[in-house]
């Protein structure tokens, strides 16, 4: 099944899902955010929007940390919250309270000792589970608390939660690129580089190389170097991709110099992260 299109009205749902969630568990829950919630909160000055997205992404390493009490507490949540699981795949629950787009929910874990893309059942539960995803666990290391308002029915509603730093998110997005290499990712990532509140690209690469400096090697270099590769011109992929998104929600957008601009905040980015 192909994903639905992403939309700011879709991740106006998402947000809303996820507000209902963490009222349901009761408390700031041990999971970080990550996805395509995050790009809004990491680049809340940015002149033009973020396409949105219609998932809601969470790391939970901290929540398997806690044991047993905490899945068990998190799984109940989705229940009160009507949120169903996947048949096939206990690591996404969708929420289907708003009939006009289901809004999925999926945990993701980077367990050491788990092989990459294997599903991680949790201690406790019946049908709550995470995929073992390479790259994710940044945001378990590195994250801050945000406020996140959104209507649950009965008015706004504000939730703290553990959300992705910027370093974070963007080394996580940047191995999900190397794995699966979609249009997505390669437009959040120069989405991100362009318009983060840090300053841009090499104040983003600034901030990777001091927080992560002992986990560029290996795995991290290679998918850096695959980045680099899907914006080498403004007719790589990764360029295009960024521009025909960008077109689509800003029709005013130049091509030429979108292109361009994700080219250079790319090579900017991989650069000074590499030569560190």
């Amino acid at each position: 099944m192909s994903d639905p299109v992403r939309s700011r009205r879709a991740r106006e749902l998402a947000e809303g899902a996820l507000v209902r969630l963490v009222h349901a568990y009761g408390d700031t829950p041990e999971f970080v955010l990550l996805g395509g919630l995050v790009p809004d909160l990491l680049c809340s000055q940015a002149p033009r929007q973020h396409v949105g997205t219609t998932d809601v992404d969470v790391q939970v390493d901290l929540e398997i940390q806690g044991g047993s009490v905490n899945s068990e507490r998190l799984e109940q949540a989705l229940i009160k919250c009507d949120f169903t699981p996947d048949n096939e795949r206990i690591w996404r629950w969708k929420d289907k309270s708003a009939p006009q787009l289901v809004v999925r929910v999926e945990f993701l874990a980077d367990l050491p000792d788990v092989a990459d893309h294997t599903t991680v059942s949790f201690d406790g539960c019946e049908s709550l589970g995470a995929m073992n995803l390479r790259g994710t666990g940044f945001a378990a290391r590195d994250w801050e608390l945000h406020e996140v308002t959104a209507g649950i029915g009965e008015g706004e509603a504000p939730v703290q939660l553990r959300v992705a730093t910027l370093p974070a998110y963007l080394l996580a997005k940047v191995h999900a690129a190397h794995g699966r290499g979609l249009t997505k990712d390669w437009y959040d990532i120069a989405y991100v580089l362009l318009h983060n509140d840090a300053g841009g690209p090499t104040a983003a690469a600034d901030l990777v190389v001091e927080r992560f400096a002992d986990s560029l090697a290996g795995a991290t270099t290679t998918a850096l170097g695959e980045l680099a590769a899907n914006f080498h011109d403004e007719a790589a992929q990764g360029s295009l991709a960024y521009v025909e998104t960008m077109v689509v929600l800003h029709p005013d957008v130049n091509m030429d110099v979108a292109a361009n601009d994700a080219v250079a905040a790319v090579t900017a980015f991989v650069a000074t992260v590499l030569s560190a």
